[in-house]
């Protein structure tokens, strides 16, 4: 019984492990937080995926080590998770863009925002304009996703960012990454 709760809590501290060198401190249990409340997992481990040069060079923006990582529960994936950062008016924010196993986005979340203005991006309402998205869909701010007033800048890079993964989605799926 003793080692049964006890694996677990290993597989636990081995997934902090793991988000604390690629991932900063100040994010990690964000991202943490998000993948076990949107998976439905408490405990799970980040793979940490790896872009050969020559991919690399095919997306619209390239991806480094420490951003693209699949979510593994007890050997099974689950889903894939990406963070990254984007321009706002003058500072830049953090989200995340959590796929299921199928590279369908079921949510986006925005992890740390660093002005003091436009942070309308991170409401629920709003992020959910992203679900359900795949690599074959191309989103136009304003057309396809609501704009907000007060947070134009914030909202419209922010549609950007998801829209370049999307784009980068379709090679890396093409190319076999995914």
């Amino acid at each position: 019984m003793r080692k049964q709760l006890l694996f677990p809590f290993v597989l636990f501290i081995a997934s902090f492990s793991l988000l604390s060198f690629v991932i900063p401190k100040n994010i990690q249990k964000k991202v943490t937080k998000e993948i076990s409340k949107t998976f439905e997992v408490e405990t799970f481990s980040l793979e940490e995926i790896k872009i050969s040069k020559e991919v690399n060079d095919l997306l619209v923006r390239k991806i480094e080590g420490d951003k693209l990582f699949k979510i593994v529960v007890k050997e099974e994936l689950i889903g894939y998770a990406y963070v990254d950062k984007a321009p706002s008016k003058t500072d830049e924010f953090d989200y995340l863009i959590l796929l299921d196993k199928n590279l369908i986005i079921v949510k986006t979340k925005i992890l740390i925002y660093r002005e003091d203005y436009g942070g309308e991006i991170g409401s629920k309402r709003w992020l959910k304009q992203f679900n359900g998205k795949t690599s074959k869909d191309a989103l136009l701010y304003e057309k396809d996703i609501m704009a907000i007033s007060g947070a134009t800048i914030s909202a419209s890079s922010m549609t950007i960012a998801v829209n370049t993964f999307l784009q980068n989605l379709a090679v890396l799926h093409k190319n076999k990454v995914l």
